[in-house]
């Protein structure tokens, strides 16, 4: 069932089947009302309104882009008027004409700046950027401090501006993971810095848009089918999952991501507690020790507060040892194939149930590309997930959730979901568009999606995917269903690289410079690009093939070919989902 739309969308021509989820009608509601509201403060005569803000942000799982647009819409309802707007749409004429700015940067991978944040980087960067001595901003940074470089990004961005000559209106505020209670506050203070003496208007009533499904209170889904995609002879575990949506009102769009909140192996919850000598019913704050360690905490992965207590305090020389290295690579080498219970039988550590728990992180949502269509699966979710596995000396390890979902919930079981929205990776809007897809492995996941919504709006552009994996035999994900469309022609063209099938490796990038010449030319006439899959390697070598096609084929120089794929993703025609 459709829930009713609030009245102002309804008066913008917005019908009330619009893809919108609930989390996005609430956001657009109070963004209406709080533009209305500047507005009308400024139309009585000798009122003051107070200047613009710009409020920018660089996501990469679309938190950042929430954030942006809930200060956005806080300032714009307190008579400042502001719009959320990507890192990557401000140039330095842009950037050197703004007064007061809010930025709101995530931080992924190494240290890393989120994909639609990158140019805007290289500017504040570059010899040639303006001077910002009239500029007033404020920082908000996204990250997780299970990495060395949290909140890379926002912290690299803050002192830049400052370089520049910006002032600082508030200190930065780095948000780890559950960032929820931590943005808030700083919502109040973005208020207060840059529209004060405004008041904003009650916030409009959900009750129409239906429940917010979130991670604190998420859908429990029902897993209506799953199926192993990847063959007997494949090292892989890849399957397919589906969630019924029910009655969840969760209304979804091709590009975005499922988050999925685990539970923790029940045989390594009981290796902890045989590791801590601790009764799993002893109480742990509201809970029993046991379903704390179960429901609560990340027991896979080591928390850095715990790495630096073992550092201390374990009586494994070796293990300390590695730990204090002041080198980072090999600090991670130390621990590549190590986890929880391995670190703490190594270093003969014992602790109480309270001092663990409290150097545990908090039991984090997985999120995966969805790989269907709404238009072809209209109350079902689709992922593809390849379950995480590994050996840590005589035990076998898993990936919390991959395994949770492909060892432990059975059809029929539910889990609890919620929509992770990506309005920026998206077909395109233009049904006549060619659009080129590069998804090797799990990767191929929202293309799947794509395709299907592509097929179903009867779309006349041309499509174009580049797939890749080890054997072609076993690895071929959804093998019947490209080849189909390749055969009746919603696939113009289904390039594979299947890398152990020959003696000399092949990968997608290795098709993509065979096929330059093609590839150049569909840019040049308009294309959008797609690349989802691994960020570490082959999406680096995707993008360095990318530069080498478009200098080749185009005739250009490094610099024009650099150029020429800035212009790309400015334009929303180079998109990226990598993990």
């Amino acid at each position: 069932m459709t829930a009713q739309l609030p009245e102002d969308l309804q008066a913008l021509g917005i019908s009330a089947d619009a893809p919108f989820t609930p989390e996005q009608r609430i956001w657009l509601s109070g963004y209406l009302a709080g533009a209305r509201t500047a507005v009308t403060r400024a139309e009585p005569a000798g009122a003051t309104a107070h200047p613009p803000v710009h409020v920018l942000y660089g996501t990469e799982t679309g938190n950042a882009e929430l954030v942006a647009g809930t200060v956005a819409s806080r300032l714009s309802a307190a008579g400042a008027p502001a719009e959320p707007v990507e890192l990557d749409q401000v140039d330095a004429a842009a950037l050197a004409a703004m007064d007061r700015v809010v930025i709101v940067c995530s931080t992924y991978g190494d240290g890393e700046m989120p994909d639609d944040a990158d140019l805007f980087r290289q500017l504040i960067e570059s010899a040639d950027a303006p001077r910002l001595e009239s500029t007033t901003y404020a920082v908000c940074a996204l990250g997780d401090t299970a990495y060395d470089d949290f909140c890379a990004a926002g912290k690299l961005i803050d002192a830049r501006l400052a370089e520049l000559g910006a002032t600082r209106a508030l200190d930065r505020v780095d948000c780890d993971v559950m960032w929820e209670d931590q943005a808030e506050q700083w919502y109040g203070r973005v208020l207060a810095t840059f529209a004060a003496g405004g008041t904003a208007p009650p916030a409009p009533a959900p009750v129409a848009a239906g429940p917010r499904w979130d991670r604190r209170n998420p859908f429990p889904a029902v897993l209506a089918h799953s199926v192993r995609l990847s063959g007997p002879g494949s090292d892989k575990d890849i399957r397919h999952h589906e969630f019924a949506l029910a009655d969840s009102g969760i209304g979804y769009a091709a590009g975005d991501a499922l988050g999925v909140l685990p539970c923790n192996d029940p045989a390594l919850v009981d290796a902890l507690l045989e590791q801590l000598g601790a009764d799993g019913d002893a109480p742990a704050g509201d809970r029993p020790l046991r379903e704390a360690l179960t429901h609560a905490h990340e027991i896979v992965t080591p928390s850095r507060d715990l790495l630096a207590v073992l550092a201390e305090r374990g009586s494994d020389d070796e293990l300390r040892a590695a730990l204090a290295h002041p080198d980072k690579a090999a600090r991670e080498a130390y621990l590549w194939d190590r986890d929880l219970l391995d670190l703490l039988r190594t270093a003969r550590f014992r602790c109480d149930a309270d001092e663990l728990l409290g150097l545990l992180r908090p039991l984090q949502h997985r999120a995966y590309s969805i790989s269907s269509s709404p238009l072809a699966a209209p109350d079902r979710i689709h992922l593809t997930v390849a379950s995480v596995r590994y050996r840590c000396g005589d035990r076998a390890v898993g990936g919390v959730c991959s395994t949770h979902l492909a060892d432990r919930l059975a059809v029929g079981d539910t889990a609890g979901v919620f929509l992770q929205p990506n309005s920026t990776f998206r077909p395109p809007s233009d049904d006549a568009v060619d659009m080129i897809m590069i998804g090797p492995g799990t990767g191929v996941a929202p293309f799947r999606a794509f395709l299907q919504e592509r097929a179903a709006r009867g779309a006349t552009g041309r499509n174009w995917l580049l797939f890749g994996d080890r054997h072609r035999e076993h690895d071929f994900l959804y093998g019947s269903e490209l080849t189909g469309w390749a055969e009746s022609g919603l696939l113009t063209h289904l390039d594979l690289a299947f890398s152990r099938d020959q003696a000399a490796k092949i990968y997608v990038q290795d098709r993509m410079r065979e096929h330059g010449a093609r590839l150049y030319a569909w840019l040049a006439d308009g294309a959008h690009l797609y690349v989802c899959g691994d960020a570490s390697r082959m999406a680096r070598d995707v993008d360095a093939a990318l530069h080498a096609v478009v200098a080749e084929h185009g005739g250009l120089d490094a610099d024009g070919a650099e150029a020429f794929v800035a212009d790309l993703k400015r334009a929303k025609r180079y998109l990226r989902d990598v993990y």
